[in-house]
């Protein structure tokens, strides 16, 4: 199923949340997982499946692109009829993007193999973490990215510093916004701190547009319209 066909990826009815995990079976892959989420037909896709093809669209875009600007690069892969309304596949997407705008704008970087371990740790955070957790996927990315550019690990001093702090401050400004979560303008408001953040710390100047304006919002039924920062009628555009 493509993007804006509904919630669930293979009868397209909404999504239900449980608050205890339970053993489900992926419809695409039949593997057997913990989750707290079907639809409500019972169907169930594992992050895996779910964010599939999605992530061959930011991989190739990322890897193409020229741009200075995140919320460009984001947006772009966005259109991507694979790259969903909702998904893990953001907590790639954001920090990919940065990864390329980062090394555009200047900063130094081994940009193929910076996307390969951004994939790999994305796609490691889960869905529905943001409210299973308390920490959004696209808050987290922005860690990532930090960390990565500045060879941060475990055992790091002022890199390990950063890349917290760059979390933390992603995930305020994507906690002040409220719920209920949406990828769309989590994914821009993280990479947006992420961008000053960066000037401040790392002394590399990305790009920001003007105005960030979210063409998603038909496809969001929990769209909190008019309190997003980004939201604009659809007569407006």
């Amino acid at each position: 199923m493509k993007r804006g066909e509904g919630a669930c990826l293979v009868c397209g009815q909404p999504l239900q949340y449980f608050r205890e995990a339970r053993e489900m079976e992926c419809s695409v892959c039949h593997g057997k997982f913990k989750s707290y989420a079907s639809c409500k037909q019972g169907h169930y896709v594992c992050d895996a499946c779910h964010e599939k093809k999605g992530l061959e669209a930011v991989m190739r875009e990322c890897g193409e692109s020229g741009s200075k600007d995140p919320i460009h690069i984001i947006q772009t892969v966005m259109q991507d009829p694979y790259l969903y309304m909702h998904g893990p596949e953001h907590h790639v997407l954001v920090g990919t993007a940065l990864l390329t705008a980062y090394h555009n704008a200047g900063g130094e970087l081994d940009l193929a193999a910076a996307l390969r371990e951004m994939e790999a740790r994305g796609s490691g955070y889960p869905g529905g973490a943001c409210g299973l957790w308390g920490c959004c996927g696209a808050a987290v990315s922005t860690g990532i990215f930090v960390s990565i550019v500045t060879g941060a690990t475990p055992l790091s001093g002022k890199p390990w510093s950063l890349a917290n702090q760059m979390t933390a401050r992603a995930l305020d400004a994507v906690a002040q916004l409220g719920g209920p979560r949406c990828c769309k303008r989590n994914s821009f408001t993280a990479a947006q701190e992420a961008v000053l953040f960066t000037q401040e710390n790392l002394g590399v100047s990305m790009k920001l547009p003007e105005k960030i304006v979210c063409r998603f919002s038909d496809e969001n039924k929990e769209c909190i319209g008019k309190k997003c920062p980004y939201y604009q009628k659809k007569w407006e555009r």
